[in-house]
């Protein structure tokens, strides 16, 4: 296989946007896992009672991730997210406006890749702590670094637009404080689950949904990735399945706190990655399945380019994103939904979400017999 490698002469902006988006990498690939190491490290070392410090702080801070969490204006506004905005690019695209008063969930379309962290490069850098704990009679931190070994889902649209400022989405939606829901089990992480917070990540359990959209003043955008991590073994150039089918639990949060649901798609989020062939009934993808039942994750095998050649490794292509956001879906308020109504405003749902696929598919390069497939 021939490789392709980067000029010399690349301007150093471009340079810069590379490095951009080499950082976000290393902060969902390796941070969680660095984090947890010096956390360790510090324990042992003759600065423990910083850790107890910490220890104890994490102890008084535990609910916050359920509670809203903790954004920073300072961290969301960094111009190393302009960078990785200009990298791909990635562009928020506003339809209607939205009311400050009111709370809303955002569901975002495709979830896009999901990405191992079984990496040589992890390993590598926590093989100490590795040895330290899994050789330690505290289940919690065993289970904590096996699964930061293991998993990890990263957005790119989703974070660009509403984990940074660099799309604008306070100027296009002034008032409103986008959260967008990531797995409980990062806040766990010393360090790392601060880091995140500031970015506006929040749990993504029940009892945070429903802060989110019960909160009296309104202004609140709830933002889920509704296919979740299975979305990604179907996810590759091209790809227009989404797993939403059976993804109802919002649906019916929604209808218990009368919040408006709004379809949000984004354009190109499946073309930032190639992906192994794995269709239905073959052997790596009844493996992928397997592992995805046993450990609770999806595992797809995923390449695209390096940070000196084009022709292989971790980074993404560049190629632009655009994220739609539709219209808001009144929804009833109804204290204990039936299915009948869960399903009926489910089926709304996926009838607004194919009406902002099919206004706008024709901007940004696909073809009229392009359509979305749901399962």
């Amino acid at each position: 296989m021939s490789v392709e490698f980067a000029p010399l002469n690349i301007p150093l902006r471009r340079r810069l946007q590379t490095a951009a988006v080499l950082q976000w990498m290393f902060s969902f690939l390796a941070l969680a896992q660095c984090c947890l190491a010096a956390f360790v490290l510090l324990a042992l070392s003759e600065w423990w009672t910083l850790a107890v410090l910490y220890a104890g702080w994490l102890w008084l801070d535990w609910d916050t991730p359920t509670n809203g969490g903790r954004r920073s204006h300072w961290v969301r506004s960094w111009s190393v997210w302009e960078y990785f905005r200009e990298y791909f690019p990635i562009t928020l695209v506003k339809t209607v406006d939205l009311d400050l008063k009111k709370n809303y969930i955002f569901g975002f379309h495709p979830h896009g890749e999901s990405r191992p962290y079984c990496l040589l490069v992890s390993v590598l850098i926590c093989r100490l702590v590795f040895v330290i704990v899994t050789s330690c009679p505290c289940p919690f931190l065993s289970s904590v670094f096996m699964h930061i070994l293991t998993t990890g889902v990263l957005v790119a649209g989703a974070f660009g637009n509403f984990c940074t400022e660099a799309t604008g989405f306070s100027q296009l939606f002034p008032g409103l404080r986008p959260h967008l829901l990531m797995l409980p089990f990062w806040f766990r992480i010393p360090f790392f689950r601060d880091y995140i917070m500031c970015g506006g990540l929040v749990s993504s359990s029940k009892s945070s949904l429903s802060c989110l959209v019960s909160h009296p003043e309104g202004g609140n955008v709830a933002v889920i990735a509704v296919g979740g991590a299975p979305e990604s073994l179907e996810a590759r150039p091209g790809a227009l399945t989404l797993q939403v089918l059976n993804r109802k639990g919002f649906i019916k949060l929604a209808l218990k706190h009368g919040v408006e649901l709004v379809p949000v798609f984004s354009f190109g989020e499946n073309e930032l990655f190639d992906q192994v062939e794995n269709p239905a009934g073959s052997p790596l993808r009844r493996l992928q399945n397997r592992l995805q039942t046993i450990m609770g994750v999806a595992l797809p095998l995923f390449h695209a380019r390096g940070v000196f050649q084009y022709s292989f490794g971790l980074m993404p292509y560049r190629k632009p994103i655009h994220t739609v956001v539709g219209k808001p879906i009144p929804v009833k308020q109804t204290p204990s939904p039936s299915s009948s109504d869960i399903d009926a405003l489910h089926e709304v749902y996926l009838q607004c979400l194919t009406e902002v696929f099919e206004q706008h598919k024709h901007n940004y390069g696909l073809e009229e017999h392009q359509h979305l497939k749901f399962i």
